[in-house]
């Protein structure tokens, strides 16, 4: 997802909650200050910094395992941002969406993979998500790709390589990237020893172990339609990624509104009668990836697809077109308050 998120409430951390989802401000002693500065909170270390044009924070035990933490995140954002980041003109995505031919050129595995999931995704939400979509967001202000409207079966896998049957075709894994480095950084904290953690980027949350006040973790999710620092929802994740995707941030409501969220079915921006899709999934891509696709296809499809996909999904809406609050695929049984 291409949205910026803000920090978590005053306090939540402490008290074993966080804050995910769009238009959260920076608020209350606990998380006053610069992003890149630390926190000690009751029973738990907060670390915070920048990555991939948003925010990253790592709750832990303490100071120790914070410090282990932060080298494992440091590395893996530092290599998904070489790899598919479309703002680093050197990075391998930035040279495949320069490239204007049909030969095969050459990826690396994890970008390979992450391309592979994208395409798996945009297939069974029959397009809803697309990866070729980037040239249709940057018309209309939103991001740096450049080059022809296409359609994600026009991108072709192998094993470290890729193909475009569109020469000037691009690739844009802004929506499926940072759910990717929430898995690695997962995955990379089990291996180092990290039992205990909360990690979010730019609101892609994913938890490990317990609270360290002993406790379930427990995720807030930011009502969408307040002007406030307001919770629509707390839900337990247990093991399962949770991710946001919404209007708020970037996005503009005037008579004619404009979101940074582009339909790649009907080549517009959103509509924002949908203000936000929260999805549990399994994995930081999918949830990244459908909470996307839902948040792009709208109020009335967006439910339509979840149910017929069966994905774990929180809509929250104006109440024009749907209920202000709709949950499919069992979202209701992760439910805290």
């Amino acid at each position: 997802m291409q949205i910026s998120r803000r920090d978590m409430v005053l306090g939540l951390a402490a008290s074993g909650l966080g804050m995910a989802g769009s238009g959260i401000d920076l608020a209350g002693p606990a998380w006053a200050g610069n992003h890149n500065s630390n926190a000690q909170v009751s029973k738990g270390h907060v670390s915070k910094g920048w990555a991939f044009g948003s925010f990253w924070r790592l709750v832990t035990a303490d100071a120790q395992m914070a410090g282990v933490a932060k080298s494992v995140l440091d590395a893996i954002v530092d290599d998904v941002t070489h790899s598919m980041s479309p703002y680093d003109s050197t990075s391998e995505l930035s040279r495949f969406n320069a490239a204007k031919t049909n030969d095969w050129l050459p990826m690396s595995g994890p970008s390979c993979a992450v391309v592979t999931e994208a395409l798996r995704i945009a297939r069974i939400s029959q397009g809803a998500f697309d990866p070729t979509v980037g040239p249709l967001v940057a018309r209309f202000g939103f991001g740096p790709i450049q080059g022809a409207v296409g359609r994600y079966d026009d991108i072709v896998v192998a094993p470290g390589a890729l193909r475009k049957r569109v020469p000037g075709l691009t690739l844009d894994l802004c929506g499926i990237a940072k759910g990717y480095a929430l898995d690695r950084i997962v995955a990379g904290l089990s291996q180092a020893g990290v039992e205990n953690a909360l990690i979010e980027i730019g609101g892609e949350v994913r938890a490990l172990g317990m609270h360290p006040n002993g406790r379930a973790w427990k995720i807030g999710i930011a009502d969408p339609l307040s002007n406030g620092a307001g919770v629509q929802r707390v839900v337990k994740p247990g093991i399962r990624a949770l991710a946001t995707s919404g209007h708020a941030v970037n996005g503009v409501r005037a008579p004619v509104s404009i979101s940074h969220i582009v339909n790649p079915q009907s080549g517009r921006p959103a509509h924002m009668t949908l203000a936000s899709v929260s999805v549990l999934a399994v994995s930081g891509m999918e949830a990244d990836a459908f909470a996307t696709a839902l948040c792009a296809h709208g109020a009335r499809a967006g439910i339509d697809l979840a149910e017929r996909l069966g994905i774990s999904a929180l809509f929250v809406t104006d109440g024009s077109e749907a209920p202000l609050e709709v949950m499919t695929g069992g979202f209701d049984t992760h439910i805290e308050i």
